[in-house]
């Protein structure tokens, strides 16, 4: 007897719209992704994660002749967070929770879906699936199971999966895969659910596991002395955005999120090495090279999966490889890259759980009594939507969430193996205040916090001083391009879409789109026409200048 899955793409198959057989996406192809501008080839744009590109086309003197060129609706109620792959005039863009669509950039035309229909997954904060990777011909999609699936780029047709971890364990997978090399790497997301987190690489060709490294250390390895007893068992450490890569170095860089349980740090005293942190791991090998902790023991939840942004900038007279972060803990940091060195760190939104950072960028912790709010709230100063370096203002941009806090319950908590494993919950002192954020209400009681707004922050990494602030009357979870004419594109949950001048923040241009944007603004080009792309609501736009 064939089952109804097997049977549904026996029968999909039948609609299949191949498409041409493109050039080669090979490895030394990903890694001159910059100098490849018409093209948008990984989650990030690069491996560097800067989201900044070479296009110059569309400028502040034309932007206002930005007109929508065509809209493609998703077949799905949930957040629309994915960011495409643009090859070749081919766009490959993922709908939740973990369906694959070819498109004709140029056109909007369909060519084919790719459906996959997750089981036992119970992720915490959504259904929704953040993009893909390419190698060969070769797509590569993480499920919401917590499968790797790697499908044919002319048709779609599945090629191998494998499975990454439990999903009724509370294992999930909701970020792009990296690919480096020959090998496809992934990190598993379900800390609120008492996972152990890791990341794995797998091989390309056969979906065959290459190397994996446990964001939470066991017995016998570096950093497990940072957990008591069987805590590290249901440690958390998720990692559910997408890392960054320098071939140079071969190093590839990942943040991890919370311990588990998620805010009650008396239930798992330590720092609790490697939660929110960012690692550096051997590309070929997934040995640690180094990591830096930027909130030791977290007890807010502040998880520090933003994605790594690596750029080279002359510091005090000398070209350093840098790492710049704006973490979710309210602070911008600067690390050096090779040996993750703390130079500097400066908050950039309100901060009153830290006074400051000391010499080695450790926290110099201040928790707010009871009943007060902490600062940043709950979603943090920022989270994880990308942000942005232009090489050309040399200025980090990032989306903050401003006057923003959350008063923390916290209590003690069993672990149970697929249940919550929060110890506790945010709690809001003005629980009818207007404009409260609420991206996760309705999942955990009782979850507001205290109003804030959203902006776009321009920070010089050199002084972590704010160049310039382009503020919004809602939050945003929008991420952030750059180009080099200096535009900067960027969203906001009243589902505007803004244009900015990247050198001093003045608006431009804006569109309503009608619903909330909540992902990465990118850019391409096909037949010497550049488009401008960002999902907002439940569908993908893409704009281009007016003819």
């Amino acid at each position: 007897m064939i089952s109804k899955r097997v049977l549904y793409v026996l029968c999909a198959s039948l609609w299949l719209s191949p498409i041409a057989v493109q050039a080669q996406i090979t490895s030394e192809r990903l890694l001159s992704a910059t100098d490849d501008a018409q093209n948008w080839l990984m989650y990030s744009g690069t491996y560097s994660s800067q989201r900044y590109s070479g296009l110059r086309q569309i400028t502040a003197a034309n932007v206002k002749t930005l007109e929508q060129k065509w809209v493609f609706q998703a077949e799905s109620l949930e957040k629309f967070e994915a960011t495409p792959l643009v090859v070749d005039g081919i766009m490959y863009l993922t709908q939740a929770p973990s369906d694959v669509v070819a498109l004709d950039a140029k056109t909007g035309r369909v060519f084919w879906i790719y459906r996959y229909y997750p089981a036992g997954a119970a992720p915490c904060c959504g259904s929704v699936n953040r993009g893909l990777a390419i190698l060969g011909e070769t797509l590569f999609l993480a499920t919401l199971d917590a499968n790797l699936v790697a499908l044919d780029a002319k048709n779609g047709r599945p090629l191998w999966k494998t499975n990454v971890a439990k999903a009724t364990s509370g294992y999930t997978m909701t970020l792009a895969p990296l690919v480096v090399k020959d090998k496809v790497i992934v990190g598993v997301a379900g800390a609120e659910f008492g996972i152990r987190g890791f990341i794995a690489a797998y091989d390309a060709r056969t979906g065959n596991e290459a190397w994996r490294f446990y964001t939470v250390p066991g017995p016998g390895e570096p950093g497990h002395e940072t957990w008591q007893s069987g805590d590290w068992e249901h440690g958390g450490g998720s990692v559910w955005v997408t890392g960054s890569y320098d071939p140079d170095l071969n190093l590839t860089y990942w943040g991890t999120g919370n311990p588990g349980p998620d805010w009650n740090p008396a239930q798992r005293p330590g720092d609790n090495l490697y939660t929110s942190s960012v690692v550096a791991l051997d590309a070929d090998t997934g040995k640690l090279k180094w990591h830096f902790q930027f909130t030791p023991s977290d007890p807010y939840d502040y998880d520090s999966t933003q994605v790594p942004v690596l750029a080279d900038i002359n510091l005090n007279g000398s070209l350093r490889k840098l790492m710049l972060w704006g973490n979710r803990n309210g602070f911008f940091y600067v690390l050096d890259r090779m040996t993750g060195q703390f130079i500097s760190g400066h908050p950039f939104v309100k901060v009153n759980w830290a006074s400051g950072l000391d010499n080695k960028g450790r926290p110099i912790q201040t928790p707010p009594g009871e009943g007060v709010p902490t600062y940043p709230g709950v979603q943090g100063g920022t989270n994880w939507y990308s942000p942005s370096y232009s090489p050309r203002t040399g200025l980090f941009y990032v989306s903050a969430w401003e006057d923003y806090g959350s008063i923390f319950i916290r209590e003690e908590q069993r672990y149970q193996e697929g249940q919550r494993f929060t110890g506790g919950r945010p709690a809001s002192p003005i629980p009818d205040a207007p404009n409260v954020p609420s991206l996760r209400r309705g999942i955990i009681n009782t979850w507001t916090e205290e109003a804030g707004h959203g902006a776009v922050l321009a920070i010089d990494p050199h002084t972590g001083e704010k160049k310039w602030k382009f503020q919004m009357t809602d939050v945003t979870d929008s991420g952030i391009l750059t180009t080099a004419s200096d535009l900067l594109f960027t969203g906001g949950r009243e589902g505007y879409f803004h244009a900015l001048d990247a050198r001093t923040g003045t608006l431009l241009w804006k569109a309503i789109l009608g619903g909330q944007i909540a992902a990465g603004p990118m850019t391409y080009q096909v037949d010497g026409k550049q488009y401008i792309a960002i999902a907002a609501g439940h569908s993908f736009f893409v704009f281009g200048l007016r003819e």
